[in-house]
Order: structure tokens, then sequence, then C-alpha cells
């Protein structure tokens, strides 16, 4: 669900401008795709029946391992699945999610015109970025270079080692040419959309333009009105959330409730994987299982996250600073990023504790000024637009945008 709501803003562009959507997606998106109205259906159910269960792994590898083995099992349904989408929908254009790898080779097998969607910070190696997954601080000169080039033979190799055997069995099955490393696999589509942007993401001046950064690309299901318990509350706000998909991230929201529950602040906390038995919320806390992120944020004075893509650039859009506390996948990443883009801070879940957590958001407070510096980046993409630009001219061969504003 992290995935599709980013990705839903580039098709609402596209429905907007008249294009027909047939959406493939969890099963319960399906009624969210509907809504917004995309033709949309379940994906194989033995998709879904292969959770991400790298949170239960003991060490940062072996929580790689996991992750990748969901995705390439995962993978090996979603080759039949597209297969048939696309004989039943015949598409112009196919958009694939970049974690979709089976999908991803159907798609290039299918000679169509395609693109990847990236909700997340992509894995690809970028001159002067450190390699992706541990979070290291960029360093510029000769310093870093060995540095990252150490970091690299440890940190890539063991990703394209995990990772290559289970990509090129997917070619196979697709019937596309092997893989020969990870970064060949993810730079084959003609245009890879990725939702971020300058200053939160790092340079990539070695990047072609087949790669285009459309900003935060942020989505809420609209609230039918603002809940009467949320305009009650005459106290700056702090969001925390966790994970849309149970990533052992609770005991951080728990903690943050108690950390802050002197503090002259309300806090709003959601348990979308589900509000643990245990809790029991401060006075100044109000916990449910689900609010739309959009109508705190409009309010709130910081956000506490897992570094989650969704809520962490949710938030950045609306100028809003965070505080980062990283679990694993891509949030060390995404958490570094807060730090040296100057729009919130970091505190590694190893470190963290009641009293480190309250200094940490009281900082982020502070940091309102980078918070906006990043949304002017996300606007200044052309977000969502420049998308739905980038397919119709380089992959349908429009001219000009079908908007019927714009006739």
């Amino acid at each position: 669900m992290g995935h599709l709501f980013p990705t839903s803003v580039l098709l609402a562009e596209l429905r907007d401008r008249r294009h027909d959507i047939a959406l493939r997606t969890l099963a319960a998106g399906v009624e969210i795709g509907r809504e917004m109205g995309f033709a949309t259906e379940a994906v194989d159910p033995r998709i879904e029946a292969t959770p991400l269960d790298d949170w239960k792994a003991t060490n940062p590898k072996a929580a790689l391992r996991r992750a990748l083995d969901v995705f390439a099992t995962r993978a090996e349904y979603e080759v039949d699945d597209l297969r048939n989408a696309i004989a039943n929908v015949s598409p112009d254009v196919v958009i694939v999610d970049a974690n979709c790898w089976g999908a991803a080779a159907v798609a290039e097998a299918s000679g169509l015109p395609w693109v990847t969607f990236y909700a997340f910070l992509p894995y690809l190696r970028s001159r002067g970025v450190p390699p992706w997954g541990p979070g290291l601080r960029p360093r510029p000169g000769m310093v870093g270079r060995i540095r990252d080039a150490v970091v690299r033979t440890r940190v890539s190799g063991a990703f394209n080692k995990a990772m290559l055997g289970p990509l090129n069995r997917i070619c196979a099955q697709a019937g596309v040419p092997r893989a020969g490393s990870v970064d060949d696999f993810m730079l084959r589509p003609p245009l890879k959309l990725v939702a971020t942007a300058q200053p939160f993401d790092y340079p990539h001046p070695d990047w072609d333009d087949s790669i285009q950064l459309i900003g935060a690309c942020a989505f809420d299901p609209a609230p039918k009105a603002v809940p009467e318990w949320l305009a009650a509350i005459d106290r700056p706000i702090v969001l925390v959330s966790t994970s849309s998909e149970f990533h052992g991230d609770t005991d951080m929201a728990l903690l943050a409730l108690s950390a802050l529950a002197d503090e002259p602040v309300h806090v709003v906390a959601t348990f979308p994987a589900g509000v643990p038995a245990e809790i029991a919320a401060p006075a100044n806390a109000t916990v449910c299982e689900f609010v739309p992120h959009s109508v705190v944020l409009d309010r709130a004075a910081c956000a506490v996250t897992h570094g989650g893509m969704g809520t962490t650039q949710k938030a950045l859009a609306r100028g809003v600073p965070v505080c980062v506390v990283p679990q694993g996948r891509d949030q060390f990443e995404v958490a570094r990023r807060v730090e040296v883009a100057g729009c919130g801070t970091r505190l590694p879940a190893k470190n963290l504790t009641a009293t480190r957590l309250r200094d940490k958001v009281r900082q982020a407070m502070a940091m309102t000024d980078g918070a906006r510096r990043v949304a002017a980046g996300f606007a200044a993409t052309g977000g969502a637009e420049h998308g739905a630009n980038m397919i119709e001219h380089r992959l349908l061969g429009l001219s000009q945008p079908t908007s019927w504003d714009t006739w």
C-alpha cells in the first residue's frame, strides 16, 4: 500500500488527461483504485500470500536475504499475472513498480513501451553517492572515494550475489536476456520515474535523462471531513506513524508516546498494522489505527517516522520537519538524507531512548526552514504532471499534453 499511493498520484494525472488506467494491485487497494476511476483488479493472491518478514532477521545481511527471497518468490507469480493482464487489456504503455521483478521482465519481453516507478530511493550506482544500504553520509574527495570503493565491494557485492541468481531465473522465465548486474536489470526500462527530488536526494551527475525525478507524489485517501477530535486540538501536533506493513517499529511509537507525554504538544499516533492491545495513551495523545495523514500534517509541527518514504516525504512536502528512527530496508538511506538535507533529525534504533527521542523531536521542530526548502525542491520538479509528460512524449509520441484544459 505504501507504493500504491504515490503511484496513484501519477495514475490520477494520466486519468485526468483522458487516458484509461487498468490497475493491478493488492486486494486492499482494489476499492481505492476503483474509487479513483481506474479499472482495478487484484493481483494473483499468491503474491500477497508471501509477506515481507525481514523484520524478523537478526542482522542486516540476513534481513536483505529475507527481503530478496520474498521479492523473488513474488516475481515468479507476477510473470503469468502480468502476461494475462496484457493479453486482456492490450495496453499502449506498461507501468511497473520497480520492486516487481517478474512484472518488469514481462514488460520488457512484451515489446511495449514501459516505465518503472520508484516509490523508494533507487539502489542504482551513482558517482559521489555512497553505496546504497547502510545510510552512509556522502564524503567528498579522495577519502570519500576510497571509503565508498571499500564499502561498495562488501555491500554491493553482497547485494549482487543475493539478487542476481533469482533475477536471472526470472529473466529466463520471461524470455529476456540475463542480467550481468543489478544495475543492468534496473536500467533496462526506457524510462524510470522516481518519486523524490533534490535537495532531499543527493545529486546524481552520471544518471542519464531516462531517470526522471518527479517529486514526492504524496497522496492520501480524501477525508470526508476533519475529525472533530483533531479540530479540537489546541497544541502543536506531533504525528507518530508506523509502517503500513508490519516492520517491528511498534516499540518506537510506544516510546514516543511516553517520551512526549510531558511536552507542550499533542501526539497523534497511527498504527495501520493494528493498534497494540497493551497501549495506554497519555492525556496529550490520540491513538488510532488510521487517519489520513494529510489532515494531521496540515496542522503538525513535526512527524516521527520509521523512515518509510511515503510518510517522510508526505510530511516534507508540506514543509513539516521529521524525526526518523530507521528500522531497516531503505530507511537508513532515508534517515541519512533527512539529516544531510537539514529537514529533520536522525536517531538510529539501536540508540533509541526516551530522552534521546525527546531531544531529537525538539531539534526537528526547529528545522522548518529546511523542510520548506525540500518542499520547494519537490514542487520544482513539476511532480506527477512532469511524469505524465514524460510518458506521453517519450513513450506515446504525443507532442503536447492531453489535458483538456490545455487544448
